[in-house]
């Protein structure tokens, strides 16, 4: 009786791209969550007894003091996307005890501006003290963006520095033209 090959074919990986203002939660083995970072944070929780895990993306820590609640714009906050993570984590069966957490991001990649980086990254570290969640990664500061792969099944994370290694710009040539030229 003759052998027959069967071939067996890889799961293939779905890769989604957490934008600022998202977050997911997945238990799927196949996901890949992806992001690049600059100032921004992403917080990525894994939960090892539930086989779980998540990443959010934020832009800035906190709302100005003159606004009042966070509106329409509440994604854009460390205070919403830190505190809908963990709640989707909760809803799907993650333990606050047993949740473990990586911060990555927060880099000031402006000479001479406010270190929003740095803002965000010490909001994300007291806003997982005070929720009694273990940090056991950070990648955060710097100058250089990040970008970020994490499986959220297992928890394998993977982050690359994303180095200003781009061609050097041109002079553009600008033809001479009579009579006035006003450059704005």
């Amino acid at each position: 009786m003759p052998m027959l090959n069967v071939l067996t074919q890889a799961p293939k990986i779905v890769r989604h791209t957490v934008v600022q203002g998202e977050y997911e939660v997945s238990r799927d083995p196949h996901l890949v969550l992806t992001t690049v970072l600059g100032s921004c944070i992403a917080c990525c929780l894994f939960d090892p007894a539930a086989r779980i895990g998540g990443m959010n993306h934020f832009l800035l820590a906190v709302p100005p003091h003159s606004s009042h609640g966070l509106g329409g714009d509440a994604q854009r906050y460390g205070l919403y996307a830190m505190e809908v993570l963990i709640n989707e984590m909760l809803n799907q069966g993650a333990l606050r005890a047993t949740m473990r957490a990586h911060l990555y991001g927060g880099a000031n990649m402006h000479e001479g501006m406010r270190a929003i980086g740095t803002e965000n990254a010490e909001f994300a570290e007291e806003f997982l003290r005070a929720d009694n969640i273990r940090l056991v990664r950070s990648d955060t500061g710097g100058v250089h963006a990040r970008r970020l792969d994490l499986q959220p099944a297992t928890g394998r994370v993977r982050c690359q520095s994303v180095q200003g290694d781009f061609p050097a710009a041109r002079p553009v040539r600008t033809p001479v033209l009579s009579g006035e030229v006003e450059f704005f």
